[in-house]
């Protein structure tokens, strides 16, 4: 077994994991160690922005992760893809730009998170950014992730559906991140010059030329060691079978994402102690909090033809208007492989009395039956519509004693009354919408879920049988003032000493929209937080 000793030891190359090992190996005096699982970002589909139709469900790049059958789903099977590679699910998702608002960080402040309030956070997301429109008071320039307009500046029919949501009251909104989020507009990326910015790219590629920063791929961590209480390091295995330590003469960091991080605590001992037990893993510390809280976000497909070949499904469709399209891609870097997952959309409320947004549009120029690359041989759009802070809580727990089994994932998807309410009326919010002018002129017909769903009873069985998730999962290593969370608002692993979490999983409610500029956020701070504690 090889032995290596570093400063900070970081377990997961994902939206948190580069960031922390930019901020960290900065200052040139500590040793820094970053280890992914996957491999390296090579895939030329992952720079490609709407290549992530084809690494979304690329097994080389994705954990490819399903959730138990979900009971208010009909018992069906959810797939829940995460990244398998440098930059984790920033190489893999939908681009989508969105931090939440303001009020998500009050709420985990007045929760007990002091220092996680809106203004406390703000910092971080600025320092982050390359705004393409420059600075303001919401944005910054000069940072590692690029973020951009819409490359195309607009599309016929997501011009159609913000007229059209507007006229019936939605406000106009060009900046979800900006005063306010409530509203219709295009959404920004994280791109620039038709590329994607990944937190590899962003924040990875520019500080692995640093002599004190190390980074493995193809190494999956089984452990995290320990000396009592105290974290010391972690164990992992190269695909080659060989296994390797690394010591942490400061920290371990476990930036694994919310499905592997409460995976990897349990398998290193922090967790409830009968499955633990059951699973042959000694106790180091019981804390029953880890894996539970899991929050996701569940989205509804409403899908419509169109009367013109308006869509991606036409230019995927036609050999000329494919070759075309790369083409001017090659050339200019525009047209539909700039794109990001959902060009346009915003955020509304389903009733009028309710005081911010409580549910989130994606429209995308194009369909498909299932959440795969396979788009259908039609001229056809799709408007998802999603509850933006669903009420379900779910779990997800290590099932083996063998880092490589799949967790058991349980997001309990509409297991609550109000997730349920909420959900039809998103979908009859976005039939109103769609239905209005001057959308429906572009529109020949309702594909799915079609005229035949009427009554609310037919939206929510069209519910229980097609909606899936948006991969978002939150939430399963929460972070709180109370002892019964797993992390303390220092991202310390309550209960043992030089470990903490810094990834999604630490979220104590799920912010409202994508969770990847969150991500990132977090890792910003938890930077500053480490740094200021020694």
């Amino acid at each position: 077994m090889q032995t290596e000793q570093f400063d900070y030891v970081i377990v997961g190359a994902g939206s948190a994991g580069c960031v922390l090992a930019n901020r960290l190996s900065a200052d040139g005096q500590h040793r820094v160690l970053l280890v992914e699982a996957g491999g390296k970002d090579r895939n030329i589909w992952i720079h490609v922005p709407l290549g992530y139709g084809k690494t979304m469900f690329n097994r080389k790049l994705n954990w490819m992760f399903e959730t138990e059958p979900v009971p208010q789903l009909n018992a069906r099977r959810v797939k829940q893809p995460r990244g398998r590679v440098l930059g984790g699910s920033s190489s893999l998702n939908g681009l989508l730009y969105v931090r939440g608002q303001r009020e998500d960080y009050d709420d985990w402040q007045d929760m007990g998170c002091d220092g996680w309030g809106y203004d406390d956070v703000l910092p971080y997301f600025i320092r982050s950014e390359d705004q393409q429109r420059g600075a303001d008071p919401w944005h910054g320039t000069g940072g590692p992730l690029a973020v951009s307009d819409f490359p195309d500046g607009s599309h016929p029919i997501a011009d159609a559906f913000i007229a059209s949501a507007t006229a019936q009251g939605i406000p106009s909104n060009d900046d979800f991140n900006g005063e306010r989020q409530e509203g219709v507009g295009y959404f920004q990326a994280t791109a620039r010059n038709g590329r994607r910015c990944s937190t590899a790219v962003g924040f990875l590629r520019p500080a692995m030329r640093r002599g004190n920063l190390v980074v493995r791929t193809n190494a999956k961590v089984q452990r995290v060691l320990f000396a009592g209480k105290r974290a010391t390091g972690i164990e992992y295995r190269h695909d080659d079978g060989s296994v390797h330590t690394a010591l942490a003469r400061r920290e371990v960091i476990l930036s694994a994402g919310a499905i592997q991080t409460p995976q990897l605590l349990e398998l290193s001992g922090i967790g409830q102690p009968a499955l633990l037990s059951r699973l042959g893993v000694p106790l180091v510390h019981a804390a029953p909090g880890v894996g539970e809280n899991l929050q996701d976000h569940l989205q509804a497909r409403l899908i419509y033809n169109t009367r013109d070949k308006i869509t991606v499904n036409d230019d995927l469709g036609s050999l000329y208007r494919k070759a075309r399209m790369v083409l001017r891609y090659v050339a200019s870097r525009r047209g539909p492989l700039t794109w990001l997952a959902g060009i346009a959309g915003g955020f509304a409320r389903t009733d009028p009395s309710l005081s911010r947004p409580d549910i989130q549009f994606h429209l995308y120029p194009y369909s498909s039956d299932r959440a795969d690359p396979s788009l259908h041989p039609f001229s056809a759009f799709t408007l998802t519509v999603c509850k933006l802070r669903p009420e379900a809580r779910g779990s997800v727990h290590a099932t083996s004693s063998d880092p490589l089994a799949p967790p058991s994932i349980q997001p309990n998807y509409l297991d609550h009354p109000a997730d349920v309410a909420t959900m039809i009326a998103a979908v009859k919010l976005g039939r109103s919408v769609i239905a209005g002018t001057p959308t429906q002129q572009l529109v020949s017909q309702e594909y799915s879920p079609g005229r035949d769903c009427r009554s609310e009873a037919d939206i929510l069985e069209f519910i229980r049988e097609k909606a899936f998730s948006v991969y978002h999962p939150v939430g399963s290593c929460r972070m709180g003032s109370d002892l019964a969370a797993p992390v303390d608002p220092q991202l310390r692993v309550r209960g043992v000493d030089g470990l903490r979490v810094a990834d999604a999983s630490i979220m104590p409610i799920i912010v409202s929209g994508n969770t990847n500029a969150a991500a990132i956020m977090i890792g910003e701070k938890a930077a500053d937080l480490i740094m200021q504690s020694q």
